[in-house]
């Protein structure tokens, strides 16, 4: 099979090979998919994409023009496809489901830890010679109470976490985890957790009931001072609202992987550029924020399954066999989208 594998870095790339075995002809991408660089897909069988490549109806029609029966996904979230429209023009869309959640729990757990503990502005006074500890009083987590927005393997293994450091875990999800009740969280409505917990750790999908779940009403309903955490998708807040709140002291810290408009940022090298976001810029002027541009995945053991599950999923299609890790359409189907 012949694959466009879109938006690829040097360091996909090495991890890419390594689990094709020469099975597929991968032609490596830097550009993006979409609708403007979708005809770099002409000749190929399938196309292999990420978190912020564009998979829109116009895109799906060029892919059809162009005999490209397969797109798969190389993560877990499937929001940036038209999963409808692929499966009217009987396109198949595969995703890697499930491929480190300790990954991302952990770096959740770092941006906690170096909100709370002030680490980046510690890291920064020691290397100036600054030595001084004003500023950079924190709290123990144990006996805090953190709230987990969506408990699927991501948010599960993040309450799992929090649950061993002593602290009170309030869980929300339409779908509840029997295995994490009563153990490790309690289940409770969004209002009640967001009253309730001192610090909210998002990892929902992103669909058009979750975007901008956290906004000015939602933020007024948080305790004053409690500390936000997202690694699942950026538009899950609105970016605004978050300002407003931090600049009020509504909410104390704020902790991101992910943004909202992150697709003209993350992924590259932008140190000799000057930021045109005027609205992440001023997120970067807070001390008591923490921005990483989307590495939470980023850990060897989920590079290699990432690869690894890719590969199978295009061998396994190619076979003519069921393709086991196959997104397929329902009605509700933007509504059970996972957030990896």
């Amino acid at each position: 099979m012949r694959v466009s594998v879109f938006s690829t870095k040097s360091y996909e790339r090495e991890f890419l090979e390594g689990a094709n075995h020469g099975r597929h002809e991968l032609v490596f991408l830097e550009a993006r998919l979409e609708p403007s660089t979708a005809v770099l897909a002409q000749g190929s069988d399938a196309v292999c994409i990420f978190v912020n490549d564009i998979v829109d109806r116009a895109v799906l029609e060029t892919l059809t023009e162009l005999g490209v029966g397969v797109i798969a996904l190389r993560c877990s979230g499937y929001n940036n496809v038209d999963v409808g429209t692929a499966s009217q023009r009987e396109l198949t869309v595969v995703n890697v489901p499930a491929y480190s959640p300790h990954a991302v729990a952990e770096h959740t757990l770092a941006l906690l830890l170096t909100l709370n503990r002030k680490i980046h502005r510690a890291w920064n006074r020691v290397r100036e010679g600054n030595f001084a500890l004003d500023g950079l009083l924190g709290y123990d987590l144990q006996g805090r109470t953190a709230g987990v927005v969506g408990t699927g393997a991501i948010g599960g293994v993040t309450a799992r976490t929090f649950s061993c450091l002593g602290m009170r875990v309030l869980g929300h999800d339409p779908s509840p985890d029997p295995e994490l009740e009563p153990d490790v969280l309690e289940y409770v409505e969004l209002d009640a957790l967001f009253a309730e917990a001192d610090i909210i750790s998002l990892h929902c999908p992103l669909t058009d009931g979750t975007r901008h779940l956290i906004d000015s009403e939602t933020l007024g309903l948080m305790k004053h001072g409690a500390t936000l955490l997202n690694t699942g998708r950026g538009a899950l807040i609105d970016t605004p609202a978050v300002i407003d709140a931090l600049k009020t002291g509504q909410l104390g810290g704020l902790g991101i992987d992910v943004y909202e408009e992150e697709a003209s940022l993350f992924f590259e090298d932008r140190s000799e550029q000057i930021l045109l976001d005027d609205t992440f810029a001023r997120l970067l002027t807070f001390p008591n924020v923490v921005v990483t541009a989307h590495q939470g995945f980023f850990t060897t053991d989920a590079m290699e399954t990432i690869a690894r599950t890719t590969m199978e999923n295009l061998s396994l299609i190619e076979g003519g066999e069921a393709a086991q890790n196959r997104v397929a359409w329902t009605d509700d189907s933007a509504d059970s989208a996972p957030s990896g």
